[in-house]
């Protein structure tokens, strides 16, 4: 059965980084790559996002909180999941600044992240979303569901 066996026969996902630390967003696209995925862009303003959004189409998001134009990311996320159907992460060191309704997010990487953590949620966001499949008792990626979002979100603090 074609693509059932981990990321390594996954389709390559295309990748858009919204994260206003330069240095991190490298890393991050360092990482990505690394894991056989095309990051599309890197923006660090809400208005460079939803520009990168609308011209590349990725499939996933990774979308700090905070960006270079203030606490804009939530709005990103929002925008992205509802105009452009791209699947959106949070990466943040403040998970409790997200809304309950998660601003159209799947889950939550802790910053300071981990190479694990990011390889949790490709994984969590390229599988069937078995929502028994482990991933929630883990601090690295906190994955949204309605039981998870509040048991965890005091965890990342």
């Amino acid at each position: 059965m074609p693509g059932g066996h981990g990321l390594s026969n996954a389709k390559p996902l295309r990748i858009l980084i919204v994260e206003d630390e330069f240095l991190i967003a490298l890393e991050l696209e360092s990482l990505l790559q690394d894991q056989g995925h095309d990051v599309v862009g890197i923006a660090a303003t809400s208005d460079h996002a939803m520009a990168l959004g609308q011209q590349f189409a990725p499939d996933l998001a990774f979308v700090d909180i905070h960006l270079a134009d203030g606490l804009t990311g939530i709005d990103v996320a929002r925008k992205l999941s509802d105009q452009h159907q791209v699947t959106v992460l949070f990466m943040t060191a403040n998970a409790k600044r997200i809304p309950e309704d998660c601003a159209g997010a799947r889950g939550v990487i802790a910053k300071p992240y981990t190479e694990r953590g990011v390889k949790e949620a490709l994984a969590y966001v390229t599988a069937e979303h078995d929502p028994t499949g482990g991933i929630t008792d883990r601090l690295t990626f906190t994955p949204f569901d309605a039981k998870s979002r509040r048991d965890s979100s005091s965890q990342l603090s």
